[in-house]
């Protein structure tokens, strides 16, 4: 029998497993391979140059799978912000059904989205940002752990605590984010009051991910110690892939230098040719301590059948198995 919760219950899925908003990796090639495969795919917004951009890119996706799929829409500080009310104009025009959102003061995007009947999913990395989205009225809270990749927040508190606690308080289904990327990872979540996880660079070592294949040897080679903690004395912590770069990053960080000593290594141009062209140590590689976990690069129809039979295998036979 398939895992049934209120997350695929809400967003209309087979398997509770949602493919996280990624830069440069969350096109339509991804999210409808996730999709198609009974989970959740998600377009990232800002991979795309214009709002009309973003448009093509969704209806393409629509050519691609009849299954729900979603848009993240991610609010990064910024000294030049892209025109996020155009975006979200573009998501909403688009008839998107599913959005996540992620980043500081979200509330006008919420509402707008909750206006036209759009189900919200928002990221975030602490209990009480989690109870301000709820009481914005999101669906979904994705708790992201400390494990994750991207964007941990500031107060370093791993997922084995902070699921739970945000189970604790919060109403509303949580998925579980940050170093989820097997079967195990999936009934641990359900074991600690999630229901569903959310997987970012699990997904980048897939057939489908729109990355090098130089990048997928990457993660699969490497393992949860090969990851650098970068931005930290900027209030702005980023966990990535060890490399060149980041270890740069690091070291003018110890030295005390400004962010504008290292913006030409972290823009996120460079990144995007090093996961064009497969280049491990040309710009930042975003990429999360589930390394450790990833040892192939299989489709996403097999990697989340595998993660669900692992799952199911997990909660039917081993733990009923351990009562005495």
């Amino acid at each position: 029998m398939p895992l049934h919760t209120r997350i695929t219950q809400k967003l209309g899925i087979a398997h509770p497993i949602v493919q996280g908003g990624m830069m440069w990796v969350g096109t339509a090639a991804l999210a409808s391979a996730v999709s198609n495969a009974g989970g959740l795919g998600i377009i990232t917004a800002l991979t795309f140059p214009t709002p009309d951009a973003l448009r093509r890119e969704i209806e393409r996706c629509r050519a691609m799978t009849d299954k729900p799929f979603g848009v993240n829409l991610t609010l990064l500080p910024s000294l030049n912000p892209p025109p996020y009310a155009e975006f979200r104009r573009a998501i909403i025009d688009s008839g998107v059904t599913i959005v996540e959102t992620a980043g500081h003061n979200p509330r006008e995007h919420v509402e707008d989205f909750k206006g036209h009947g759009i189900t919200v999913l928002h990221k975030c990395t602490a209990v009480r940002h989690a109870l301000s989205a709820e009481r914005m009225g999101v669906d979904i809270i994705s708790i992201d752990g400390f494990e994750c990749a991207g964007h941990p927040g500031e107060e370093d508190i791993p997922g084995l605590i902070l699921i739970p606690a945000a189970a604790d308080h919060i109403k509303v289904p949580i998925l579980a984010s940050g170093g989820f990327g097997d079967g195990r990872g999936l009934a641990a979540a359900l074991a600690l009051g999630a229901e569903g996880i959310n997987m970012g660079t699990r997904f980048c070592a897939t057939v489908e991910a729109p990355i090098h294949d130089g990048i997928k040897r990457f993660m699969v080679e490497n393992d949860e110690r090969q990851t650098d903690l970068i931005f930290r004395s900027y209030r702005n912590t980023a966990r990535v892939g060890r490399n060149a770069i980041s270890q740069a990053v690091r070291a003018a960080e110890a030295a005390g230098e400004p962010f504008e000593a290292i913006a030409a290594l972290v823009k996120g141009a460079r990144g995007r040719e090093g996961l064009a062209t497969g280049d491990t140590e040309h710009g930042v590689v975003t990429a999360g301590m589930v390394m450790g976990l990833i040892h192939d690069i299989p489709t996403c129809r097999v990697l989340i059948e595998r993660i669900v039979a692992d799952a199911e295998a997990i909660i039917r036979s081993r733990l009923p198995g351990m009562l005495v």
